[in-house]
């Protein structure tokens, strides 16, 4: 090795490290883009409170919608919240002078549910489902005030799965978290644009972004929820059987009613010989591969065009 390859082989290292980050930063926008247009999120005009935590994956969806509104061919706003929820050595600084410096209009709710969340649950029970539920009209009220009629929240692929396997295992019933649905009080709707993304590619990403995390030391700090086992369940799955996390994740988006046993979903009292042949009516189990979400064809929406456009940057 002489004198010049000793010199250009960081060198070499760092544009390949350049290269990949935006490679990644490409595809978290693609795929956000994509979910915008498949469930039609984002319409022009709409004014869209992003709810940042200071977790990574909200960081992410600010990020990339802010990126995505500057290629988009329609207008829409973009106002980030926090609920200061008032936890224990909080660092209410740093979300405010992060914004600042972002140049992106926020706004900063206080509102002490932490102790209404120590008081009301039970030492060592999980403090999920009431912090949520404190958190979520706090956050309609807030919506209002500013205007906004579209929530955005920063959940991605694993988070829904995760949501589907509690409410199968623990809940009975197959259910999710859709990536867009009418808020409870009827006046939002509530959109997950981070929907297609795994979860490691967000921490990558805030790793790389170098985002000013804030832990949560109410039900992030909880070790033995179920959700944390579901979590371990997935990324055994996702190492030792690649493909099976994202098979059953595009299952989610195509479901065959009339095989499962809902009598509200599929009318199965009313079901009887009509004559008609039905080459695949009794298969249980479909041999052929389905399609991921990722291939999806995109919706109507103007802003799915991002995807393309996005692509043939440098």
């Amino acid at each position: 090795m002489n004198a010049t390859d000793i010199i250009s082989t960081p060198a070499k290292s760092a544009e390949k490290i350049a290269y990949e980050n935006n490679k990644l930063h490409k595809r978290l926008c693609r795929q956000v883009g994509q979910a915008i247009g498949d469930f039609n999120m984002i319409e022009d005009g709409d004014k869209v409170m992003v709810c940042l935590s200071g977790g990574k994956d909200s960081y992410a969806l600010l990020d990339i919608l802010l990126t995505l509104r500057e290629r988009a061919p329609i207008h829409f706003d973009i106002v980030a919240v926090n609920l200061d929820q008032k936890q224990p050595n909080f660092p209410a600084d740093i979300l405010p002078a992060y914004l600042t410096k972002l140049g992106v209009p926020f706004h900063i709710e206080n509102q002490d549910t932490y102790s209404i969340v120590k008081r009301v649950i039970t030492e060592g029970k999980t403090t999920c489902s009431l912090c949520s539920r404190l958190r979520r009209g706090i956050l309609y009220r807030v919506a209002d005030e500013l205007g906004a009629n579209k929530i955005a929240l920063g959940h991605h692929r694993d988070d829904i799965l995760e949501t589907f396997f509690l409410n199968m295992f623990f809940g009975a019933k197959i259910k999710a978290m859709p990536a867009k649905l009418q808020s409870d009080d009827g006046k939002h709707i509530v959109i997950r644009p981070m929907a297609y993304i795994k979860e490691e590619d967000t921490e990558r990403y805030a790793a790389i972004k170098k985002f000013p995390i804030i832990p949560c030391d109410l039900c992030g700090s909880q070790e033995n929820l179920q959700r944390k086992q579901i979590k371990g369940l997935m990324r055994e799955w996702e190492k030792n059987y690649r493909g099976r996390v994202e098979s059953i994740f595009s299952a989610l988006s195509t479901v065959v009613p009339s095989h499962l046993m809902d009598r509200d979903l599929f009318n199965f009292v009313d079901l009887n010989i009509d004559g008609q042949a039905k080459p695949e009516g009794d298969i249980a189990f479909d041999e052929e591969p389905c399609s991921t979400a990722s291939n999806t064809t995109s919706n109507t929406i103007s802003i799915a065009s991002l995807t393309t456009t996005y692509e043939k940057t440098p």
